[in-house]
C-alpha cells in the first residue's frame, strides 16, 4: 500500500517535497516510481529509484527523488518548480522492475492516491 502526500500550492520557483510511504513491503526490495498526469494530458514518468536514480529530462536538475529505507518512504524534492509542474502526482511501486522498463506505467503493480501539485506563475 502507497500513501502520497505533500502536495499543495505553490508559487513558481519555491519548492515542495511530496512523501510517499509504503507498507508491506520493504522499499529497498521495489523499485518506486513517481508519475504526473496534468489536466488533458497522458501521464508521464518523473523519477524512479532501483539501484540508481532516473529522472525524466523535463525535470532533471531540478527534482531529486530519495528514499529513507527506516522509514520506507520515498521522496521527491521538487526545486525551481514551474507552472508547467502542474498535475497530480502518483508514486507507484513494483518489484523485478526492469531498468529498460522504470520510465513505464505499465511495469508498476502499485500505485497510491495522488496527491494535487499546484504551481502558480
Amino acid at each position: 500500500q502507497l500513501q502520497a502526500s505533500g502536495g499543495g500550492l505553490v508559487q513558481a520557483g519555491d519548492s515542495l517535497r511530496l512523501s510517499c510511504a509504503a507498507s508491506g513491503r520493504a522499499i529497498n526490495r521495489i523499485v518506486v516510481g513517481w508519475f504526473r498526469q496534468a489536466p488533458g494530458k497522458e501521464r508521464e514518468f518523473v523519477a524512479a529509484f532501483k539501484s540508481n536514480p532516473s529522472y525524466a529530462d523535463s525535470v532533471k536538475g531540478r527534482f531529486t527523488i530519495s528514499r529513507d529505507n527506516a522509514k520506507n518512504t520515498v521522496y521527491l524534492q521538487m526545486n525551481s518548480l514551474k507552472p508547467e509542474d502542474t498535475a497530480v502526482y502518483y508514486c507507484a511501486a513494483g518489484a523485478g522492475i526492469i531498468t529498460s522498463s522504470m520510465r513505464q506505467g505499465t511495469a508498476y503493480n502499485y500505485w497510491g492516491p495522488g496527491t494535487q501539485v499546484t504551481v502558480s506563475s
